[in-house]
């Protein structure tokens, strides 16, 4: 029996009865969802497919987030669209009491029936505001969704062991009388040793991905070998790393190239900025696109995949549409990654920080058109069977029944 349960289909009042789908059936009334994030491109990316199932299943749909690109393309679906002054980093002690008094504001103003926290920043605020909204309780229902347990629980100075044990201790108690979501078993037992019952606790693996849009794509064109390493340029997601194999490789003699497709991150201190950007781009061999509107175009161009992130991950996106495209991985054997690739079956692992491992792995599958191929289409299978995102929707649209089910003692 597995440690951390699963939401099933099954487990929605929708496989037992029609009237049971309308979560009119829990409330009297259109149930309010509201999804709290940091970003509005974060919600689009990696949120929507649920908020749709929400929305066609009865839900009305509120999205709390600071608004910069996509405010519009989120209202024209149908949610309202609530904007909040405060970013991933960098708020500094003034800005997160501004946020989280906000975001109590906001909380008692739109009495939602569900909040859905998204990730590390939200779930602390989030929780913390909802005790500060309502302090005799009879609040909304809870959901944490843990999307990685990130750097901040992977840092080995010191100074940031101090900053560590705070964040565990903040992120235990804001979770609290919340239904928990991981994307990955590991999280789910970090959280366990932090006090989290483990029956608080689902496992829905990722954001899950459009199989349809990320169809398999035809092998590259061309005799030179080209990895796309697609991500926010971070020094943790392995950047640096990749760039490093890559170079070693062409000194040695192998026609391969890297492509870097993603945006700096000025929010984070652990981005590139883009004069370091701009001076691996001129290396031979090494081309950095940016943001990339559909990253299809990358694979059409890349043969592998490569994510040598240092710490663990959620379950990352960007290798599962990698995979949906039909590409080899090479990845860090870490959390989150390790549950995308299985290890010479549909890519490649290898130790963080090892560019000696990761220029080897490169090396195999840019020499081996057929095991690039066989790889690939193992990965196109396991995203099929496991992370589409109508799955996805459907396990965390069971979850939300079961929490307003719980929240009416029925």
């Amino acid at each position: 029996m597995p440690l951390f349960p699963t939401i099933t289909a099954a487990d929605s009042p929708a496989a037992n009865s029609p009237a049971a789908n309308s979560p009119a059936h829990h409330t009297g009334q259109r149930p309010r969802l509201l999804f709290l994030v940091t970003e509005d491109w974060y919600f689009w990316s990696h949120r929507l497919p649920v908020a749709r199932a929400a929305r066609d299943a009865g839900f009305e749909v509120v999205v709390a987030a600071r608004v910069e690109v996509h405010g519009e393309r989120i209202a024209d679906e149908g949610f309202r669209v609530q904007p909040l002054r405060w970013r991933r980093r960098g708020d500094g002690i003034a800005g997160g009491v501004r946020a989280l008094i906000e975001i109590a504001r906001l909380y008692r103003r739109e009495r939602p029936d569900i909040v859905h926290h998204v990730a590390l920043k939200p779930v602390l605020f989030g929780g913390a505001a909802a005790r500060l909204a309502f302090p005799l309780g009879g609040g909304p229902a809870r959901i944490a969704a843990v999307t990685g347990l990130g750097a901040g629980f992977a840092a080995a100075t010191p100074l940031a062991g101090i900053a560590r044990v705070a964040l565990q201790q903040g992120l235990r108690v804001a979770v609290t009388g919340s239904r928990i979501i991981v994307q990955n078993p590991e999280d789910g037992v970090a959280l366990a040793r932090l006090g989290v019952m483990p029956g608080r606790v689902t496992l829905i693996p990722g954001s899950g991905v459009d199989t349809g849009h990320f169809a398999p794509l035809p092998p590259p064109p061309g005799p030179r070998v080209t990895v796309a390493f697609v991500a926010r340029m971070l020094r943790s997601k392995g950047v640096l790393d990749a760039a490093a194999a890559v170079r070693s490789l062409r000194g040695g003699g192998l026609d391969i190239a890297l492509l870097l497709a993603g945006p700096t991150d000025p929010d984070n201190g652990d981005s590139l900025d883009a004069g370091a950007m701009a001076t691996l781009a001129a290396e031979p061999g090494i081309e950095w696109l940016g943001r990339v509107e559909d990253v299809r175009e990358v694979w059409r161009r890349a043969a592998i995949a490569v994510l040598p992130s240092t710490y663990g991950e959620g379950v990352p996106k960007a290798l599962l549409e990698a995979a949906a495209c039909g590409r080899a991985i090479v990845a860090s054997d870490m959390p989150g990654c390790r549950d995308v690739v299985r290890h010479g079956h549909s890519g490649l692992l290898t130790p963080p920080h090892d560019i000696a491992a990761l220029a080897d792995a490169l090396a195999m599958l840019a020499r081996d058109p057929g095991q690039r191929q066989a790889m690939g289409e193992a990965g196109r299978k396991r995203v099929e069977q496991e992370f589409g995102e109508d799955r996805i929707a459907r396990e965390t649209l069971a979850l939300y029944h079961q929490v307003l089910r719980d929240r009416k003692g029925t």
